[in-house]
């Protein structure tokens, strides 16, 4: 039986994902419900595909359903905060796309703790970024340093409150807008750098992941520089993402990163830490 699922948020990355479960390019799944806060733009997502999933018309409908087994988070990091633990004590499993909001330390023990009381898994795909296996492996050992420069195009920080506030919405050449810690950039750049809580999570945490943010008016893409230091050596990574075409704050790599995390689920040869 394909293993069902919901979605939670009907925007570029559930569209995304949407798309590639109808297409049958995510494994041995099958989309089942669908919600999001505006109920017109889930009716509009359910009506292109060809699995007709039902559209649910508010949150308690949606966790009552039976037949949704993972639910996808792809919505918010306050979609993380209402729902997340409310799906783990449904008894169903969840995929977190909007990773920001577990710099939350009391969030991140609850899902957690409530996780492990009833048998449930949380995924955590890699999103935009790579190297995330090394880092894990890394974190085994002592890690000196994590420090990830995030690059964006202006167009992915136009409506960011901190960007305007720093630059008055205004950058002639790359400008350092933001260095600190991973979890004060997720709070600051909510739409923008959930990678950087993932990073943290796999390595020293999101206090101890350096995070700088550079506004870049010369660059089309989403570029992340990741370096890691530690006894193991030194990791190096940067990788080069095309901005989605229907949300250029959001790389096209963070959905093929979860359309990959189903399809791992449901295939019996898994390859990779």
């Amino acid at each position: 039986m394909p293993l069902g699922v919901g979605l939670i948020g009907c925007g570029a990355i559930g569209t995304a994902l949407a798309k590639a479960i109808d297409r049958g390019q995510a494994g041995d799944t099958r989309l089942i419900l669908v919600f999001d806060r505006n109920i017109e733009r889930a009716e509009n997502l359910a009506r292109k595909l060809k699995s007709k999933p039902k559209v649910a018309k508010n949150f308690k409908e949606f966790l009552e359903s039976k037949d949704v087994e993972l639910v996808i988070e792809a919505a918010s990091q306050e979609a993380v905060k209402a729902y997340a633990v409310e799906v783990l004590k449904a008894g169903k499993d969840l995929m977190i796309m909007s990773v920001g909001a577990l710099v939350d330390s009391g969030l991140l023990g609850e899902i957690s703790q409530v996780a492990k009381e009833r048998g449930r898994k949380v995924y955590i795909p890699s999103g935009a970024i790579a190297g995330l296996d090394g880092v894990k492996a890394s974190a085994l050992g002592k890690i000196e340093s994590v420090i990830l420069t995030t690059r964006k195009p202006v167009e992915g920080l136009a409506d960011n409150p901190y960007f305007i506030e720093k630059t008055s919405g205004k950058v002639e050449k790359p400008t350092l807008i933001y260095e600190g810690s991973a979890a004060g950039a997720c709070k600051l750049f909510p739409a923008n750098v959930n990678v950087a809580a993932t990073l943290g999570l796999a390595g020293v945490g999101a206090e101890k992941t350096v995070v700088r943010v550079v506004a870049d008016p010369t660059i089309s893409r989403n570029i992340h520089e990741i370096e890691v230091r530690g006894e193991f050596g030194e990791l190096h990574v940067h990788v080069e993402n095309v901005p989605s075409a229907e949300n250029p704050k959001t790389s096209f790599l963070a959905a093929l990163s979860a359309i990959a995390t189903l399809k791992r689920l449901t295939e019996p040869l898994v390859i990779g830490t």
